[in-house]
């Protein structure tokens, strides 16, 4: 998987391609990791996921087909995380009608402790490379979705502490608070996969 992928290309105009035509490469780019994401904060509803994850292109195609596409990258995303936001504020409504009469906070923010936060986080070097990418989604699908949000931001898509502080519409110091656990998670999760961390062996 692409750690960088909005760095594979610019585009400063459609002199040579029209704005469908970079909107479906972008769409090719992102939908993958877009939709792993989703798939996580919802818990696994496949179909929610992909619904967000189109309602998100159509907005981004809306509002800023006149952009370059990259800064389509934090745009899409953060118009994902508005959209992943009001979904789970319905669903919170519909669990608890009364939240109607009292302030909801969905964003599971944890107090926030100073970490040195990395400026290119590769998600995989604390994890042996015998671990398979379908037991790391699983162990981000345990974790808080705040916590999703900022490793995969961070680590997936590349992204620095403060374009993630502003698609995630928090602070740097959360950003970084909610990184830090999330990695830690990882690490308690994974680690009977690898050996280097002091997990179990069936030898």
């Amino acid at each position: 998987m692409d750690l960088a992928p909005k760095q594979a290309r610019t585009d400063n105009s459609t002199d040579t391609s029209t704005v469908e035509q970079r909107l479906r490469f972008f769409m090719q780019d992102v939908t993958g990791r877009a939709l792993v994401m989703m798939e996580s904060a919802t818990q696994g509803q496949q179909g929610i996921a992909m619904d967000l994850v189109q309602e998100a292109f159509i907005s981004l195609h809306k509002s800023y087909a006149e952009k370059s596409t990259e800064e389509w990258y934090p745009l899409f995303y953060t118009i994902l995380n508005n959209k992943l936001q009001d979904w789970r504020r319905k669903e919170a409504r519909r669990a608890n009608p009364f939240s109607l009469f009292k302030r909801m906070s969905l964003d599971d923010d944890e107090e926030v402790i100073d970490i040195v936060d990395e400026s290119t986080p590769n998600p995989f070097e604390f994890l042996n490379q015998a671990v398979t990418m379908e037991e790391i989604q699983n162990a981000i699908h345990q974790l808080p979705v705040r916590q999703q949000q900022a490793f995969m931001l961070r680590a997936w898509e590349g992204f620095d502490t403060m374009t993630t502080a502003q698609i995630m519409d928090c602070s740097e110091g959360s950003v970084k608070t909610h990184y830090h656990r999330a990695i830690q998670g990882l690490k308690v999760t994974l680690a009977h996969l690898n050996p280097h961390t002091g997990g179990s062996s069936d030898e």
